[in-house]
């Protein structure tokens, strides 16, 4: 390889940790010579595929930027009064700078060791607190993907709690205003057809609601603009049985009398204008609030307040007995992630600005509105509707003279198919802008000259008096202290650090794929020529856009052995109930329409089955092996007994357990005999790319997380990106988007067309900076890695479930159970103890309760690998002074853990073993230190007393005098 060769690979060389020579070291530890050599031993040749990789070249990092940009260049920013639930906001430099562009916020892993995540947690409290304000009601979430999936998941909680057997629905029908946004429509109307929820559309003044409506849903404002006391209808609903959800804008909300306070059941939104980029559709944070009736119904996280072992004040994810890993097929929710980066961005944007400050905004972009309004009422045009927010609707006889005129001057407005153009204001709008877009109208009507009065004194007439919010938001001192740069910049690192980020040090979670998110893969997503692009501007200005969309697509089928794919599922829980709707279309397709049972293994992840219920199909579980390998003779048996019936088999590859299982190709034929089709779960994918595939192991259909294999960061719980890939059978069965009327398939499943666009550009990058080789070499040092880290480990720790050469694939599953009946440790002590190390645990308890689950990735270098097999060898020997007498069952460092600095540091020390035993266990963790922020988290206090939104002051000050 040449100098010019060598750097165009370059980003292979920092993207994998290690270099040659520890490569042979660990190589040398797991017993063979060569990387090829260990593929051999790990994976069944059956399914090894012969071919390489042809996906494309790898490029040099600067080589990659100067290509992006190029890219970018061809996606035209226009100014954008669209609207329909996106809007141009600005996001404040303190928090694009410290937040959305921070690995330390970035890069962290949904919250489930509480103890090393306080810092998100608070800001989603903030971010739950500010939106039950806002709505009125009083039980929040930590975020949804998008404002129409959170309609759905409404809809279905409605649906849920008056249908209790599904089997038998007696309450079916649900009411649509026909004024909500098409998208959200879209969205409803595919999740409710598996469910067999009649969905009527019409207007809800005209609505006969009776006792076979479960619910409505009303938009607030609407899609045209006008703002309508709901306050009569909701009442209609409910007197009937019925709830209502009110979809609603959080902005408008600092004006508007909430949802709460007019009677509605729930609240749902984006927060995507509180500082969130447009970004072709996303990623956005949705809301989602309820009535305290809906506790135990309310879909996704929510975090509560709890106390620690201390006693002190402690934040946790609550109510977690909801997790679909419980539930299973019983869920009623597939959701199993949240939008947590662009909640906290969301959430800090309103820290930033504080209560006085969302309302200054609102009212200039309502003053900009009302001064659109009058001077278009004074050119002569026919306003639609007396009273509005942001959004004016018109009444236009030629919409696409309109329509060149605002294109000529850089300007998009929204157009409807009956005669009528919508204008909507954001916050970037100036005065000036309104003057331009009154410009265009009076050149429509053949005029040169256009005025504006801008009236600060009545533009509130456009609101009607009964609903001018009187109830203050926001009282809470958070939202009342930050409003400096200095302040906010020091509040953001404050919480920063009281989290374990990747910058921190490794996450090594299974399943999870904790893997590098680079730089240079990030830096486009805030290039305005990405994140300004309204995802339902005309084709022609997002050329760009199209070009890595359409090659990202190619490159996945490839990489997944399939023909097609669709970008549109906006998580991996997303994805599988995208491609379970592939299958149902499929079958529906052929008049197969019974084909209803779905084959699920025990050891699958609880989405599996969630989302196979909300595909309305049938779960039928099939066992697993003493070995956790999937039971071929049970799923033969299953498949046989109800071939007529059968849709298909959901499997994950590895399996859950971190195995190649030789029988993979047998299970596929098996379900193919039967005539069903193979979802393969994706979560696993990063022990698959370039040495074999989805469909050349026999599957249909699979999802990706691009979270996980193809780099997209976390972001604390969030964003993600689930697309499905299909064989041939099912290109013509992805999902539909109405802006692309032309396509056949599923319904949408998202509310953008191609979900949360602007972070493909993420994954983009990582294909094309590797490259063919590139990627299958991240593969193999995954592999690599695992099986190091195993065999460091397995003379300390029993490791479940091997292949037949004592390897496993790219995580390994570590048995502490054995531990419990020696020494009284647990999983949970272990998880805790290794934050005291300097690590965030493994997956803990699942898919085997009582284990860890590791997953090491390419991306950490053997230095990294070794600190954590070294601190779990020191805390196998810690468990050995218990069980042997040298430590006490009960008081000892890992009960103990985490070990905080106000511990350490105390006047007292009651415990038997001493302080640097607690704090410093090995002597690296002298050298940087990171110190939990809380002590061990009391759960079931938390559950029992929940408190979801930020306490009253006096509650903290009762705190100090105790």
């Amino acid at each position: 390889m040449n100098l010019f060769e060598k750097q165009a690979n370059e980003f292979s060389r920092r993207h994998i940790g290690s270099n040659e020579a520890e490569t042979r070291q660990m190589l040398s530890v797991v017993g063979v010579k060569s990387l090829e050599e260990l593929i051999d031993h790990a994976l069944p040749a059956s399914i090894r595929n012969p071919k390489l990789l042809n996906v494309t070249e790898a490029v040099g990092e600067q080589a990659y930027l100067e290509l992006i940009h190029e890219i970018a260049a061809k996606n035209l920013v226009f100014k954008n009064y669209i609207g329909q639930g996106y809007f141009e906001t600005i996001t404040p430099s303190v928090i694009l700078r410290n937040v959305f562009e921070n690995p330390g916020w970035y890069t962290q892993y949904t919250p489930y060791q509480a103890e090393i995540s306080q810092g998100r947690l608070e800001s989603l409290l903030n971010f739950q607190t500010m939106v039950s304000d806002l709505t009125g009601l009083p039980l929040v979430n930590a975020s949804l993907l998008d404002e129409g999936t959170a309609a759905a998941e409404a809809m279905t909680m409605f649906f849920n709690q008056k249908n209790k057997d599904h089997q038998h629905v007696g309450v079916p029908k649900f009411f649509v205003d026909r004024a909500i946004f098409q998208q959200t429509l879209d969205v409803l109307a595919t999740r409710a057809e598996p469910l067999e929820i009649e969905l009527v559309t019409g207007d809800y003044s005209k609505a006969n609601i009776d006792a076979s409506y479960f619910g409505a849903i009303v938009q607030y404002p609407n899609s045209e603009g006008n703002i309508t006391d709901y306050r009569n209808f909701i009442r209609i609903v409910q007197a009937a049985g019925g709830f209502v959800a009110m979809a609603t804008d959080l902005l408008a909300l600092t004006l508007l009398t909430p949802p709460g306070e007019l009677g509605a059941d729930v609240a749902i939104g984006s927060a995507q204008r509180f500082g969130v980029p447009i970004g072709f559709g996303g990623p956005h944070a949705a809301f989602f609030a309820a009535k305290e009736d809906f506790k135990r119904a309310i879909p996704g996280r929510i975090i509560g307040v709890s106390v620690d072992a201390q006693g002190n004040r402690a934040l946790r994810m609550a109510l977690q007995t909801r997790e679909q890993h419980i539930k299973r097929e019983k869920a009623t929710s597939n959701i199993c992630t949240a939008q947590a980066l662009l909640a906290n961005m969301a959430a800090m944007y309103a820290v930033f600005h504080g209560p006085q400050g969302l309302k200054d905004i609102a009212t200039r972009i309502h003053i900009l509105t009302h001064a659109l309004y009058r001077g278009l009422q004074e050119q002569g045009f026919e306003i639609v509707h007396e009273y509005f927010f942001d959004t004016l609707q018109i009444k236009l006889d030629e919409p696409e003279k309109l329509r060149k005129i605002a294109e000529d001057l850089n300007m998009n407005f929204f157009y409807d198919d009956k005669g009528t153009v919508c204008v909507s204001i954001g916050e970037t709008s100036r005065q000036h802008d309104v003057l331009d877009i009154l410009s265009v109208f009076a050149a429509y009507n053949g005029q040169d000259e256009a005025g504006a009065l801008f009236d600060f004194e009545h533009h509130e007439e456009s609101i009607p008096i009964t609903l001018n919010r009187s109830s203050a938001f926001m009282t809470h001192p958070v939202f009342n202290t930050h409003h400096s740069e200095t302040e906010m910049m020091r509040y953001l690192k404050s919480l920063e650090n009281k989290d374990l980020s990747l910058n921190t040090s490794m996450i090594p979670l299974g399943s999870c794929t904790m893997k590098l998110n680079a730089a240079s893969e990030l830096i486009p997503v805030s290039w305005p020529r990405f994140s300004k692009i309204h995802p339902f501007a005309p084709a022609f200005q997002w050329q760009g856009y199209q070009q890595m969309i359409l090659e990202l697509e190619s490159w996945l089928s490839t990489i997944t052995g399939f023909a097609a794919t669709s970008l549109q599922p906006n998580s991996g829980a997303q994805g599988e109930y995208a491609g379970l709707l592939a299958i149902r279309s499929y079958h529906a397709a052929r008049n197969q329409q019974h084909r209803q049972v779905m084959l699920i293994p025990i050891s699958a992840h609880g989405t599996n089955p969630a989302s196979a219920v909300m595909a309305g199909m049938k779960v039928v579980v099939v066992k697993s092996d003493e070995d956790g390998h999937i039971d071929i003779q049970d799923l033969k048996d299953k498949a046989v007994l109800y071939k007529s019936e059968l849709a298909g088999l959901m499997v994950t590859y590895p399996s859950t357990h971190g195995v190649f299982e030789e029988g993979i190709k047998d299970i596929c034929q098996i379900i193919h005999d039967n005539g069903g089709l193979v979802y393969m779960d994706g979560a696993n994918m990063n022990a698959q790319v370039g040495l074999t595939s989805p469909g050349y192991i026999g599957a249909d259909v699979c999802h990706l997380n691009l979270h996980k294999t193809f780099a997209i960061p976390h972001g604390g719980g969030g964003p993600g990106m689930g697309p499905i890939c299909v064989n041939e059978k099912l290109k013509d069965h992805l999902p539909r988007h109405y802006t692309n009327p032309d396509t056949k398939g599923s319904g949408a499943v998202s509310a953008a067309r191609y979900g949360s666009a602007s972070i493909l550009l993420i994954s983009y990058a990582y294909i094309k900076m590797l490259g063919s080789h590139g990627i299958r070499q991240a593969t193999a040092y995954a592999i690599l890695n695992a099986n190091y880290m195993k065999n460091r480990l397995e003379s300390y720790y029993p490791i479940l479930y091997t292949g037949p050469n004592n390897t496993c694939a790219h995580e390994f599953i570590v048995d502490l159970r054995p531990f419990k009946a020696q020494a009284g440790i647990e999983a949970e002590d272990v998880a805790k103890r290794l934050m005291d190390y300097g690590f965030h645990a493994p997956t803990l308890s699942f898919p085997v309760p009582g284990t860890i689950m590791i997953e090491p990735t390419e991306s950490e270098d053997k230095a990294e690998l070794d600190r954590f097999c070294d601190a779990m060898i020191a805390i196998y020997q810690e468990i050995q002074d218990i069980s042997g007498g040298k430590m006490d069952k009960n008081d000892n460092p890992l009960k103990n853990a985490p070990h905080t600095q106000h511990v350490i540091t105390a006047d007292e020390w009651n415990h038997a073993y001493g302080r640097e035993t607690a704090a410093f266990p090995l002597p690296y963790t002298r050298l940087n230190k990171f110190w939990p922020s809380i002590g061990r988290v009391n759960n079931t206090y938390g559950d029992r007393n929940l408190i979801c939104t930020c306490e009253p002051v006096s509650s903290y000050e009762m705190e100090i005098a105790d």
